[in-house]
This record gives structure tokens, C-alpha cells and sequence, in this order.
């Protein structure tokens, strides 16, 4: 069963930074997967951030571009999501998700999703 486990968030001052995990087991490998990255804030619906597919390639929604770089360790099954210049307007709950199609993901549909981590930035 595939499992995904984030961690890293937290509080941080506007203008900081923060990286994301995202652990993926249940599978031999994930290199054939693509891992994004939602977020929802409160009384919001969730959002695309990123997603990186198994080549690299990758697509971030404009908010966030050039602030936020997403990554993948294929030897150990992670995700990372770097998060610079941070703003208020951040603030959300980020969720890891995977899936084998990349379009099904960066459409926000993918099959496993993660827990999520909060993240908060202070004006």
C-alpha cells in the first residue's frame, strides 16, 4: 500500500524559507511516478503548487514561481519542495501526492495522497 509521510513544515517570518519532505514507500520504486505538491488554506479549496515528473520535467502554478523548487531523490523514494520568500499568503496546509499519470496529478486527481504538513508565515 502506498504511503506518503510529509514533514518540514511549520512557522516561519514572511520572506524565510522552509523545505518540504515528501517519504513515498509501498512500492519498490516511485521513478516511474509523478509527486506534486497541494496545498489548502483555510476556507479555500486545495490547490496545485508543483509536480515533477519521473524525468525531471517539472510545472509550478504561477503563484509560486520562481519561489518554490520542487525535487525528487530517486534513491530515496522523496520529494522535497523549497520554499524561499515565503508570504503570508503561503500559509496553508501542504499535502505530497503521487501518481503514475502526470497530467492526472498536475489536474489534482492523483490516486495517494499524504497526511499534509501546516505551514505558516508571519506578516
Amino acid at each position: 500500500q502506498v504511503q506518503l509521510v510529509e514533514s518540514g513544515g511549520g512557522l516561519v517570518q514572511a520572506g524565510g524559507s522552509l523545505r518540504l519532505s515528501c517519504a513515498a514507500s509501498g512500492r519498490r520504486t516511485f521513478g516511474d511516478y509523478a509527486i506534486g505538491w497541494f496545498r489548502q488554506a483555510p476556507g479555500k479549496e486545495r490547490e496545485f503548487v508543483a509536480a515533477i515528473g519521473w524525468s525531471g520535467g517539472s510545472t509550478y502554478a504561477d503563484s509560486v514561481k520562481g519561489r518554490f523548487t520542487i525535487s525528487r531523490d530517486y534513491t530515496k523514494n522523496t520529494s522535497y519542495l523549497q520554499m524561499n520568500s515565503l508570504k503570508p499568503e503561503d500559509t496553508a496546509v501542504y499535502y505530497c501526492a503521487t501518481d503514475a499519470g502526470y497530467r492526472i496529478l498536475v489536474a489534482g486527481g492523483p490516486h495517494y495522497w499524504g497526511q499534509g504538513t501546516q505551514v505558516t508565515v508571519s506578516s
